[in-house]
């Protein structure tokens, strides 16, 4: 099989309709097409919605990638799917679709896995850049927030540690929804995140006394955040006072990047791995992106983050983690297999 294998991808984990096309290293095509904004009337992803979005944006997604990479399904040299981890509903159709184009154009399907992807998307920056490994993956999105200890793309990923309740992107959302803010929250408090102060409110930060960090070193709560800053809302609102909502914004996401950022290069330096990967929706925040900056430079730490277009769910990824897989000669996955909510992180490749 060629060096530089041409390899479509399709992403439908979550609310992100994506197909990507990759030859090898270098991307053809990144299209999303998102049902966020039938989400935001409920104020969180919709299972059932995001399934039937899939169902009507696949077709036309997957003609405007073809078109704009400029290549036809037969001059594919294989097709790949993300099948896990995510939302059930939303994988069988990303799966079924997969499949039915993998029969139908004669071409290999590699079922592959979606929180690896995020680590894969890093192989498509534009500089051109290797990825030096190994490395410590810090993903951070709506649905997940996992620290990783990526030895080999393929064969050795590591779980280091993960959320126990809320991932970060949940608590962005709820935290927004608290103060009257639209749906997705995440962007929504980096915006009014901005004039507010991040020192004004002390809230906690989850799982890092000295008792949690014997039994959860390097796993992540938001959930007693997220509380705290109902509590605080509440009793400002009880005692007749006006919530200050750019200061409780600035001050909340303050304390999301502190335990991201201290987890991770903790990892970082237990291990001795000098180098720090970002991925996830979650990175597009600013401040997330600012606070890792500074902390990697003051540790010696390198520190990588995708282009952003690749940071959020996309099909892109999961083409360059299939094309990654036939470029070493790796068996198609049979086409037995289905869609996989809980896919531990171990296996880039679903079998």
């Amino acid at each position: 099989m060629t060096r530089e294998p041409l390899v479509l991808g399709i992403e439908t984990s979550c609310d992100e309709t994506g197909i990507g096309i990759v030859r090898g290293r270098t991307l053809l095509a990144n299209v999303i097409a998102s049902s966020m904004d039938e989400h935001a009337r409920y104020g969180g992803v919709v299972p059932e919605i995001a399934a039937r979005a899939h169902l009507e944006a696949l077709q036309p997604t997957l003609e405007a990638a073809l078109a704009e990479a400029g290549v036809t399904l037969d001059e594919l040299d294989a097709i790949a799917v993300t099948s896990g981890p995510g939302l059930a509903g939303a994988l069988m159709v990303g799966v079924g679709a997969a499949k039915a184009l993998a029969l139908g154009a004669g071409k290999p399907l590699y079922a592959v896995n979606h929180l690896v992807g995020h680590v894969g998307a890093d192989v498509l920056r534009d500089d051109g850049t290797e990825i030096a490994l190994p490395t410590i993956a810090l993903l951070v999105s709506g649905g997940h927030t996992s620290l990783l200890h990526v030895r080999d793309l393929l064969d050795d990923v590591e779980l280091l540690g993960e959320t126990i309740d809320d991932a970060a992107g949940e608590a962005f959302d709820k935290v927004a929804r608290l103060l009257g803010l639209p749906y997705p929250g995440g962007p929504q408090i980096d915006r009014v995140a901005v004039a507010g102060d991040p020192k004004a409110i002390r809230f906690p930060r989850g799982l890092t006394l000295p008792k949690d960090l014997a039994a959860h070193r390097y796993d992540f709560s938001f959930s007693g955040l997220k509380t705290a800053v109902a509590r605080w809302v509440e009793k400002t609102e009880a005692g007749g006072g006006t919530v200050p909502v750019a200061d409780v914004a600035a001050s909340f996401r303050e304390a999301v990047v502190d335990v991201l950022l201290t987890k991770a290069l903790a990892a970082c330096a237990d291990l001795g791995v000098p180098r720090l990967l970002l991925g996830g929706g979650v990175v597009a925040n600013a401040r997330v992106r600012e606070v890792a900056a500074a902390r990697c430079a003051a540790a010696g730490i390198e520190l990588r983050i995708p282009p952003l277009s690749l940071c959020t769910d996309n099909g892109a990824m999961i083409a360059a983690l299939g094309a990654e897989l036939v470029a070493r000669g790796r068996e198609a996955s049979p086409l037995g297999f289905g869609a996989d909510s809980t896919l531990p992180v171990t296996s880039a490749q679903a079998v």
